[in-house]
């Protein structure tokens, strides 16, 4: 029963912003290309739940790279119509397209000469022409059985709102570097402008030479508490071993296994990163690679540090 109606809500919620492309106009592509011409912000207002459609619209927008902040109709009408600048744009949001509170901005954005977008479902609403590019986000039908409270056409907003930042992040070619400057303390952000440099390990790393006998070599691993060991020769990097190779190897040659020496056991020529390299590049090397540790090496090929995946959390 209560499945039923999660999916009936699904349904209808799905039907309703499919039939969103029909309604699109010219408006739409007007409105995208004033917004990318602007020097101002795109200052978007509206009032209850519109209002919390519109500030997620703003967060959307402004860190897609469009300066952009929500402003409370209330407010605004009530001293912070100051925050609005002539050169900035508008967008003001409305499901009837006559609320009140909205509709009171208009003479002042009028007076100022600030360019206007309207989202409401009513095409021939006060506010739709009174804007000069209006965007038709009307629905059939609401999930509430009561057709009461905002729901089908909420989502409609939001998603209007989602194609107008998505216009402007294809225009401008905005890619996942411009975003992570935008949320430098979010993981994409850190994976993105950190430098494996800043991250690895430096100190007391896991080292030996190709003629350490194996037994020493995994006391080596255990204290490194990397889950592998160097193999160096003349400070450069000859070979990896990893706890995983130590235990193939322990399988493959159990007699003979105390008889061998590094250089038996190791990977030649491991993959290395520079640490310059951002910590995106060393999460690509790693996950293609299926591996969990990845050697930093400097321009001569000497160890310089150590990252790991977990290092990229």
């Amino acid at each position: 029963m209560i499945k039923s109606i999660a999916k009936e809500v699904f349904e209808i919620e799905a039907k309703e912003i499919a039939k969103l492309s029909n309604l699109l106009t010219d408006d739409f592509e007007y409105a995208v290309k004033a917004i990318l011409a602007s020097e101002g912000k795109l200052i978007i207002s509206g009032m209850g739940k519109s209002g919390i459609i519109a500030k997620k619209i703003a967060a959307t927008l402004a860190s897609t790279g469009t300066p952009s902040f929500f402003l409370h109709p209330g407010e605004a009408y009530h001293g912070d119509l100051g925050m609005i600048e002539s050169n900035d744009i508008v967008l003001l949001i409305s499901n009837s397209g006559e609320t009140d509170e909205v509709l009171k901005l208009i003479p002042f954005l009028k007076r100022q000469k600030n360019i206007t977008i309207s989202m409401s479902g009513n095409p021939n609403s006060t506010l739709a022409k009174n804007t000069k590019y209006h965007l038709n986000i009307s629905v059939d039908k609401e999930a509430c059985p009561l057709q009461l409270a905002p729901t089908s056409s909420t989502t409609a907003t939001l998603v209007m709102g989602d194609a107008i930042a998505v216009a402007l992040m294809k225009l401008r070619d905005f890619k996942d570097v411009n975003f992570a400057k935008f949320h430098p303390g979010g993981s994409l952000g850190r994976r993105l402008l950190t430098k494996v440099e800043d991250v690895m390990k430096k100190v007391r790393l896991p080292i030996c030479n190709g003629s350490l006998p194996i037994i020493d070599v995994v006391h080596k691993i255990t204290e490194g508490k990397c889950g592998l060991v160097v193999v160096l020769r003349d400070n450069k990097i000859l070979g990896v071993i990893s706890d995983g190779d130590i235990r193939r190897t322990m399988q493959s040659n159990e007699n003979g296994f105390f008889d061998l020496v590094a250089k038996d056991v190791m990977t030649r020529a491991p993959k290395t990163i520079n640490g310059l390299e951002k910590l995106v590049q060393a999460e690509e090397i790693m996950r293609k690679r299926k591996i969990n540790s990845l050697l930093v090496s400097n321009e001569s090929d000497n160890l310089v540090g150590i990252i790991q995946l977990y290092d990229l959390i």
